[in-house]
């Protein structure tokens, strides 16, 4: 067993490793270490010869893939190198856990918004699930701003997949646009081509939102489509 392995099976907590298996049933290899503490063993690794742990690293279990995925969000070097990393990893994202979490932990988007635009729009659509769900979820967490909010609004409307963790990243990303942009999303919503599920989940997200107000709520409770 190598050396992280060990540390990440010394590490584990069995009650945790049991709720992360209620919250990801598909996903074999938990071991049930909790996010701040892969966190920061991320951070320990990116401070020193994280090229060799990428390299080599062997991401048999959740919490290994998990982990490289962070390290990747925390290293050091120029945009393109990590971006290098980030294309080498997408393809082994299996589960929303840790679609999710890698996409947070990529904030050296904030600065290179123009490039990794233009690197996302492959995923975007991409015939794998998690591909897909990675293109969407970082739109959601980096492009819901006035420069990108028609534009990714747009493609929203022309993923027409039925993967179920791609629906569901396309309904919780337009119930975010809502919560900022409500009178374009409002707009988005009166005239779209999403699927009646997409469409009727990103409603149900944004009344559960409670940053929207009980009036608005209301309508939106009539706009939602019958499922046949």
């Amino acid at each position: 067993m190598n050396r992280i392995r060990e540390e990440l099976f010394n590490l584990a907590d069995e009650k945790y490793r049991l709720f992360q298996m209620g919250l990801c049933p598909d996903t074999d290899g938990i071991i049930g270490v909790r996010l701040p503490v892969l966190r920061k063993l991320a951070k320990e690794i990116a401070k020193g010869d994280w090229r060799t742990y990428l390299k080599n690293g062997n991401n048999q279990y959740f919490e290994e893939i998990m982990l490289t995925g962070m390290v990747i969000g925390c290293v050091k070097t120029d945009m393109e190198e990590i971006l290098k990393y980030v294309g080498e990893f997408v393809p082994q994202i299996d589960n929303w856990a840790v679609c999710d979490s890698f996409c947070a932990g990529l904030k050296f988007t904030k600065l290179n918004k123009s490039r990794v635009w233009d690197f996302l729009q492959p995923y975007l659509f991409s015939k794998e699930e998690f591909q897909i769900r990675f293109g969407v979820v970082m739109l959601l967490d980096y492009y819901i701003e006035d420069d990108y909010i028609d534009r990714i609004l747009n493609i929203f409307n022309e993923i027409n997949r039925e993967d179920y963790y791609v629906k569901m990243a396309v309904a919780w990303a337009v119930s975010m646009c809502f919560v900022k942009y409500e009178v374009k999303t409002i707009h988005f919503l009166e005239e779209n081509e999403l699927d009646d599920f997409t469409y009727n989940k990103a409603i149900q997200k944004i009344i559960e939102s409670l940053r929207v107000d009980q009036e608005t709520k209301t309508k939106l409770k009539k706009m939602k489509r019958t499922m046949i």
